[in-house]
């Protein structure tokens, strides 16, 4: 799925980043509650960051970021208030978007923040991860995905590995990182934490608490660091990493609603939710 997800909607507009080589499907049922409640919604299909039949070539962190800021241009020229978010890496994506963008993003969405690989799936030899990031080594190297996926959901679980046996790719993101993606994910993260104190907007953090991927350093590190005052931060105890698929999809989708439609004021969707 290498095409932007858009859903016209009101003068309020979402935009939505997936995760690392990852696509819009992560977002898809998300999006949907959203647009149905009024809300414009855009879901980007990053070149270079995301990851559709083919892994292609990755394009540096400041090239994501750019693109990110692109789009979120065209929807600020064209609606109201533009509130940002993501998925994972999406999540940090939107932090270090909100830090530059400090006066002008309305709201914030953070879904399973990664800031930290420490989740209980991480392997032990991630510790060695950054000798892999010597120029020599991250270009050959590629980090394979292992159950659960994310996903705690068993019969969810099952079809995600089917499709990356299948076709490299599935809803919950590729078979198969490259070294080259995860090294310009980590220098995206680096940035985001040092620039934490710029972001000024009204912050939304959903997490779960066995997270297998970022464990909750990630959130609490926002928590300690963010330089907005309106923060909120909810935990989930029935999912894993893929929060926007997996069993507390809906609930995830009703906490995003509820904030959104008190930050940004839109009676229509208040109405509607």
């Amino acid at each position: 799925m290498d095409y932007t997800l858009d859903l016209p909607g009101g003068a309020d507009a979402v935009l939505l980043g997936h995760g690392l080589c990852g696509n819009p499907l992560e977002l898809i049922h998300l999006a949907k509650r959203l647009n149905q409640v009024g809300y414009t919604v855009r879901v980007p299909f990053i070149q270079g960051y995301g990851v559709s039949g083919k892994l292609t070539r990755i394009r540096a962190y400041r090239d994501w970021l750019a693109s990110f800021e692109q789009e979120f241009d065209d929807l600020r020229g064209k609606h109201r208030t533009v509130s940002v978010g993501g998925l994972c890496i999406g999540a940090t994506l939107s932090l270090a978007l909100a830090a530059r963008r400090a006066a002008q993003v309305d709201a914030l969405l953070l879904i399973s923040t990664t800031l930290f690989y420490d989740g209980w799936n991480v392997p032990v030899t991630r510790k060695l991860l950054p000798l892999a990031y010597l120029p020599g080594i991250r270009h050959w190297y590629r980090h394979r995905e292992t159950a659960p996926y994310g996903i705690k959901n068993l019969r969810l679980r099952e079809w995600i590995a089917d499709q990356m046996r299948s076709t490299g790719v599935s809803a919950a993101g590729a078979a198969h990182l490259p070294m080259t993606a995860i090294y310009q994910a980590q220098r995206l993260i680096w940035k985001a934490r040092r620039t934490l104190p710029a972001v000024q907007a009204p912050t939304l953090i959903l997490h779960a608490v066995e997270d297998d991927v970022a464990g909750p350093r990630s959130p609490r590190h926002v928590l300690a660091n963010i330089g907005a005052s309106d923060i909120e931060l909810r935990w989930f105890h029935d999912s894993y990493h893929m929060l926007t698929i997996d069993n507390e999809k809906e609930d995830v989708a009703r906490a995003a609603i509820e904030f959104l439609n008190t930050r940004t004021g839109d009676p229509r969707a208040k109405e509607a939710a």
